[in-house]
């Protein structure tokens, strides 16, 4: 176990009200999780110091899986062992898992009345706002060279037109950063002695068991090939190459799930990732609404509600699982994982990539946004009015996440009531 210094270090009751209160607040996306945990655990409560931190949040960016979460399991850790990390995550993710759920059901009950479909209107419009404000912000950070530049190019074609697997496209530019930084040293000087060698067996061993157990349950009452199966298999290989966030990830999930195997509806992806905004914790739980989605709209042999529940809960799982044994196998590695030169060129080769495929979520966004009816059908100039407006607002101003989903909520019911 590592910790910090005693003297520093709150009791595990203590930490434990912590991560529950910050899952229940940690709204913004993860750059202000991210902060949220700065401020608190640093700043403000002085729990760890401010080296530790940063060392902990590059290693989480070199991870697939939402950065923001994998700090906490990694801060949930360093204070109290393993126990730590595990009430650090599920206290981080557990109230976005039940509010979704909840949100999933009046979604599917009541969706099509006209005052739903007005709110969901706005928060689209928001939602492809704040696409927009991602795809601009990760491209000044990311596309910093030619290669960079190139790199994302070729990832939207691949992806979209091309429909290259999403994980090729992150294997790939992850290579080519790595071939790119051949020549730097392994890792930079660090002053980290060695990292114990007993622990990273059993952690692998016991995250190999928690993921069996669903599937070889799953497998055995519905079938190796029924939906929750084959859905199990897809969002675990999903959560093994969600490098960028959610929007990346979602492009990827959506192209399939959408266009390839037809469970789920441009529509009902887009609806998905509204909803999602508005509650707290990661923003990847959009994968669970995917999930339940998919296990309305083929529900067979079970009823739809059990569907639904089963398989969101199945994409939960499969999503948030590899987050906690990431962290908990190279948690003792932090120091030198941190300084590796190489590693660094991959994950900006990566986040390169990452651009061109936040490029295919903000089309598929627009079309159901802009146009609802398709390529031939009229503009929703409104909608485009709302979101144009709500992303100059959001570039331009401190305007609060919440307060731009409510406004956008509002907005959407107003121009639904006056009919356009």
């Amino acid at each position: 176990m590592s910790v910090t210094d005693a003297a520093a270090s709150p009791s595990f009751a203590e930490a434990a009200r912590f991560w529950l209160k910050l899952g229940l607040v940690s709204f913004g996306g993860p750059a202000g999780q991210i902060a949220i945990l700065h401020r608190e655990v640093v700043e403000q409560r002085r729990w760890l110091e401010e080296r530790e931190f940063t060392g902990a949040l590059n290693f989480c960016m070199l991870l697939p899986g939402p950065e923001a979460l994998q700090l906490a399991i990694y801060l949930g850790w360093k204070l109290h062992g393993i126990r730590g990390g595990l009430v650090a995550g599920l206290g981080f993710i557990g109230p976005a898992i039940l509010l979704l759920l909840g949100l999933s059901w009046l979604y599917v009950r009541y969706g099509n009345l006209p005052a739903v479909s007005g709110l969901l209107l706005g928060l689209k419009a928001a939602v492809l706002a704040l696409v927009l404000q991602a795809l601009v912000r990760i491209g000044r950070r990311a596309l910093n060279t030619r290669t960079h530049v190139a790199l994302a190019i070729a990832a939207f074609v691949a992806l979209e037109l091309l429909h290259v697997p999403f994980p090729l496209i992150v294997l790939a530019a992850g290579l080519i950063g790595f071939a790119s930084a051949w020549n730097a040293p392994r890792t930079s000087p660090s002053p980290a002695g060695p990292a114990p060698v007993g622990a990273p067996l059993g952690v692998a061993a016991a995250g190999l068991a928690l993921w069996l157990v669903p599937l070889v349950l799953v497998a055995l009452t519905l079938g190796p090939q029924s939906l929750w199966s084959r859905l199990y298999l897809f969002f675990t290989q999903a959560a093994l190459v969600t490098f960028g966030g959610a929007y990346a990830v979602l492009g990827y999930v959506a192209q399939v799930l959408v266009n390839e195997l037809g469970w789920v509806t441009a529509q009902q992806s887009v609806d998905g990732l509204a909803l999602a905004e508005t509650t707290p914790g990661p923003l990847v739980i959009v994968l669970q609404f995917m999930g339940f989605m998919a296990g309305w709209n083929q529900p067979a042999p079970l009823g739809p509600v059990a569907s639904a529940t089963l398989a969101a809960l199945l994409a939960s799982w499969a999503t948030f699982l590899p987050s906690f044994v990431f962290i908990f196998l190279g948690a003792p590695y932090v120091e030198r994982l941190s300084r590796m030169p190489r590693a660094s060129a991959a994950l900006g080769a990566i986040t390169a990539a990452v651009v061109g495929i936040i490029a295919t979520l903000l089309l598929l966004l627009a079309r159901v946004v802009i146009l609802p009816d398709g390529l031939g059908g009229p503009v929703g100039w409104a909608a485009l009015a709302l979101a144009a407006g709500l992303w100059f607002a959001l570039e331009r101003s401190r305007l609060e996440l919440h307060w731009a989903l409510l406004i956008a909520a509002l907005a959407g019911l107003a121009l639904q009531s006056l009919g356009l």
